[in-house]
């Protein structure tokens, strides 16, 4: 009986412990639901919402740029489309697969779509943009295709179109895609994988200003990412401003057509800094970095020994040579170190140091005062008094003063600083001591001394302003893409100012002396220019080379006014590595005649008498 009692209290113990278990895991499930559902609800109703919606990125147009008269842009947009991959949406083991249809359809070389998206990024659900400026018609293919093709996707995406540029790709520069070094610096600035960011000239330098505000579209799809009905939210983008510079186009194409193909550079510039031209010879052609593979064109133009990246205007740095003893005169007059009337007696040859200087003139100019000497450039003159007057420290002083051996803060981007040489940084590189014979050759130009072309250009200007150089500029205003209203201007903005330094007087007669450089001294035959009177300086710099120089010419019009707003300076140099042919003043000549005379470069040079020597170019549409 005891048995019977047993078992029977058994089963009901059995059924008490599995209700109590029932009776928890119901609790368990009560809680883990009240908790999905009220306190964790909206994070999961969030969640579950953007798994069923996708969220596509709509690139801003970037602004228009135009050259100072506000016409037809120079830089405009073209229609494109860019394809994008979901690395997650492809199934486990089709990347190649995909990869191999994508080459195909878009005639892509497979290696660069696999850089594209190589196996680290397989797990992410963020889209990566794979080909840029595809047609309509491919993507017409791939629309046809698209059931096949998981995680592929398009959309809009203007592309540069910077037409028939020439010589303004230096300073318009070219678009291209964010490399991986630079969205590490540009991360925290909201730039974003597969962005269009500057690369070189204005379009780096006012990217931000330039780009505009991307916009999203938003929109329910199923589990295949098809759309399906629903509320799409659309965000739309923001184009870019609009860039009006100071470049005039007529002028940089007049200048372009007078430099010729000929290695070396020419600018145009107001004394206020306002760059109305800058050719650099070579240039490159942006367009081709919106066509076929933009590495292997980067690739083939960077390595082309000519250089055609290189902006010789603001990036590279040569012997000012004669151009610099408009910097000596006006330093020997301010210190009153020489009577301007003094005559020095040139007779072609003087013997320092145990060796001969000889001057460019083997005859000899004969005795000089300080203005025979700037008109006919002699370096005896200048040999003997920077030695004996001005000395070392002097000289330093003075090119400082001008704005050489620092950048002018123009703003396009690789600016460099070009170089004056010391005593002290002689003897740290060579451990040797500054000699009279180094001041002599400073005191022509030659030596150590390095400038660029930009800083031969504003030390003129810094002549013409008494005393006051402006930074150069190539942006003039920035304007709403669609009112056309301007928002920003440009003004001038001071970068040294030597008047206190430097009476007005002194300014005026190295003016003055300057003007006789072209009515009877070095540049009188090829600078007959008719339509205005123009002053300027020659300088012929040695490179070690028997039979080749660098040459330059740098002067300013009209003479016979005090009013700056009228006034253009022009410097021009031509490399050594043309064939001599002493080019400079007669392209500046050419730049001169056709501003003043309102002609083109072939009725300029027709005026000039100069068709025999200067080749008719045809005209640039």
């Amino acid at each position: 009986m005891s048995s019977m009692s047993e078992n029977e209290e058994r089963p009901h113990g059995r059924i008490a412990v599995f209700r109590f278990l029932l009776i928890a895991i119901f609790v368990l499930y009560a809680l883990r639901l009240f908790n999905m559902q009220i306190i964790s609800g909206e994070q999961y109703r969030r969640r579950s919402y953007d798994i069923a919606r996708r969220t596509t990125v709509l690139p801003a147009r970037r602004g228009e740029i135009f050259d100072r008269n506000y016409r037809d842009p120079i830089v405009m947009n073209d229609d494109s489309f860019a394809v994008s991959l979901t690395p997650a949406e492809v199934p486990d083991g089709g990347m190649p697969e995909i990869i191999t249809r994508l080459s195909s359809l878009l005639s892509l070389p497979r290696r660069e779509l696999e850089e594209k998206v190589p196996p680290q990024y397989y797990h992410l659900y963020q889209p990566l943009e794979v080909a840029s400026n595809v047609s309509f018609e491919n993507i017409a293919v791939l629309s046809e295709n698209a059931d096949s093709l998981p995680g592929i996707s398009w959309q809009s995406k203007p592309v540069r179109n910077y037409g028939d540029m020439g010589s303004l790709s230096h300073i318009i520069g070219y678009v291209g895609n964010i490399t991986r070094e630079e969205l590490t610096q540009l991360y925290n600035q909201g730039y974003q994988q597969g962005d269009i960011i500057g690369k070189l000239g204005v379009e780096r330098e006012y990217d931000s200003i330039l780009r505009g505000s991307e916009g999203s579209e938003t929109r329910t799809v199923d589990v295949r990412g098809r759309r399906i009905s629903g509320d799409n939210v659309r965000i739309p983008p923001e184009m870019g401003k609009n860039l009006v510079l100071t470049i005039d186009r007529d002028i940089q194409f007049l200048a372009e057509k007078a430099l010729g193909q000929r290695m070396g550079t020419a600018i145009v510039m107001k004394p206020n800094g306002e760059i109305l031209a800058m050719v650099s010879y070579p240039w490159y052609d942006p367009n081709i970095f919106s066509r076929g593979s933009a590495a292997g064109e980067y690739q083939r133009v960077n390595e082309d020994p000519n250089k055609p990246f290189l902006n010789r205007a603001i990036q590279a740095m040569y012997p000012p040579a004669s151009t610099f003893k408009i910097i000596m005169s006006t330093g020997l007059l301010t210190e009153n170190l020489i009577n301007p009337e003094q005559r020095i007696l040139c007779t072609g040859l003087i013997n320092y140091g145990r060796r001969d200087w000889r001057c460019w003139l083997r005859s000899g100019h004969g005795a000089v005062n300080l203005q025979q000497a700037l008109a006919g450039s002699c370096d005896i003159y200048f040999w003997v008094t920077g030695r004996d007057n001005m000395g070392v420290d002097r000289i330093v002083s003075y090119a400082n003063d001008f704005g050489y051996g620092k950048s002018t803060g123009i703003d396009l981007p690789g600016e460099i600083n070009g170089f004056i040489p010391t005593p002290q940084w002689k003897e740290r590189r060579d451990h040797e001591r500054w000699l009279d014979g180094d001041t002599m050759n400073m005191s022509i130009g030659q030596g150590f001394t390095l400038v660029t072309p930009l800083q031969m250009t504003n030390m003129l200007a810094t002549v013409i302003n008494d005393g006051v150089g402006y930074k150069p500029r190539v942006l003039k205003e920035v304007r709403d893409p669609v009112s056309g209203a301007i928002e920003q201007t440009a003004p001038p903005e001071i970068i040294h100012d030597i008047s206190g330094k430097i009476s007005p007087q002194v300014f005026s007669t190295v003016r003055h002396n300057m003007r006789t450089v072209v009515t009877e001294g070095s540049a009188r035959y090829p600078t007959n220019i008719r339509s205005v009177e123009v002053a300027g300086k020659t300088g012929t710099a040695e490179v070690g080379l028997a039979d080749r120089w660098h040459c330059w010419f740098t002067a300013y019009g009209p003479f016979n006014t005090n009013n700056h707003d009228e006034q253009v300076i022009v410097t021009v140099l031509v490399e050594a590595s043309n064939p001599w042919d002493w080019w400079a003043p007669y392209a500046a000549s050419i730049i001169f005649q056709g501003i003043f005379a309102g002609q083109t470069y072939e009725e300029a040079v027709v005026n000039l008498g100069l068709q025999y020597i200067a080749p008719i170019q045809g005209r640039r549409e």
